[in-house]
């Protein structure tokens, strides 16, 4: 895959990794990419109206990037693709089981440790290791239908259709495995989808990435990596997310919003008089968010000692 390094100048605070993911993603999303204003789908029917003037009818330099996970999506869309891997047998309950304990981790303490998220990334490669990436981009087809498409909010969904109605491109930004997030983006009607790029030769999965998840830093140095590329105006741009993680590329564009915020970005959005929007209801669902799949014991299991565990550290 070609470098996009004469892009974009790299910034101080992003590692190697998080520059080389970032580009690869950008990479990945223009050769996947509809044409601005293409739909796909049809946004469903909601009372929620676009503010006046925003965004700017016509105004091609602009573009909205969206994160997916408790944004677009209720739940983590690779915990949604790993249920349907499982259920076609793809790995061992053992391995849903470690799927499970590592959302709730994530979600309820409150902490991105690297040697968790380390781990989580070499599950994932270990499982599609070895399959063709045509195989999984079928299967991740129905898996959206099973799984994601009753998980999306219908509040974010209309305002990227308002960016769609207005000419501009919309992406997905993403750590979910880029050949779920493009499905997902593809079924919503949006432009395209940056996300965590794993290598293959010849069709098949290595197991391993390039660069690393698209996370972070990372999600900020693939925003300016397309951006350049597309010959966007970040100062006129938005972008959408639901966690503290993303302060980085939320804070690249003119018009940020918090959505469904967790605490750390709600904070930073009042105190930036960033725009914020929940369509959350209940207390439970605004302070955990945790992948929607209570049906799975093992998932019952994990949050337990999660919770157990944050305690503890508190």
């Amino acid at each position: 895959m070609a470098a996009l390094g004469w892009l974009t100048p790299r910034r101080r605070s992003a590692t190697a990794l998080s520059v080389l993911a970032g580009e690869a993603a950008a990479e990945a999303a223009r050769k996947s990419s509809l044409p601005a204003g293409r739909s796909t789908g049809t946004a469903p029917a909601t009372t929620e109206e676009p503010e006046p003037a925003f965004p700017v009818v016509g105004d091609e330099r602009a573009a909205a990037f969206f994160d997916l996970d408790n944004t677009v999506m209720q739940g983590a869309a690779i915990f949604h693709f790993g249920r349907g891997l499982y259920k076609r047998k793809f790995f061992q309950r053992r391995e849903l089981t470690r799927f499970a304990w590592q959302q709730a981790w994530f979600r309820l303490a409150g902490v991105e440790d690297p040697e968790h998220m380390q781990d989580a990334r070499d599950s994932a490669l270990s499982i599609v290791k070895g399959h063709r990436v045509s195989e999984l981009m079928s299967i991740g087809e129905e898996i959206y239908d099973e799984y994601m498409a009753d998980r999306i909010w219908p509040g974010t969904r209309a305002l990227a259709q308002a960016h769609l109605d207005a000419g501009q491109k919309v992406w997905l930004v993403t750590a979910a495995p880029v050949e779920t997030a493009t499905i997902i983006a593809r079924r919503l009607g949006l432009t395209g989808a940056l996300g965590t790029v794993a290598e293959s030769v010849d069709g098949v999965y290595t197991g391993r990435l390039v660069g690393e998840p698209l996370h972070g830093p990372a999600k900020a140095e693939a925003v300016r990596a397309l951006a350049a590329a597309e010959g966007l105006d970040l100062a006129r741009c938005a972008a959408y997310s639901d966690s503290h993680n993303d302060i980085p590329m939320l804070s690249l564009v003119g018009h940020p919003y918090a959505i469904n915020p967790d605490t750390k970005l709600r904070k930073h959005a009042r105190a930036l008089d960033w725009r914020l929007r929940d369509y959350r209801t209940g207390r439970k669902a605004a302070k955990v968010g945790i992948p929607a799949a209570a049906g799975v014991g093992a998932l019952a299991g994990g949050t337990a000692a999660a919770v157990a565990l944050h305690r503890r550290r508190r």
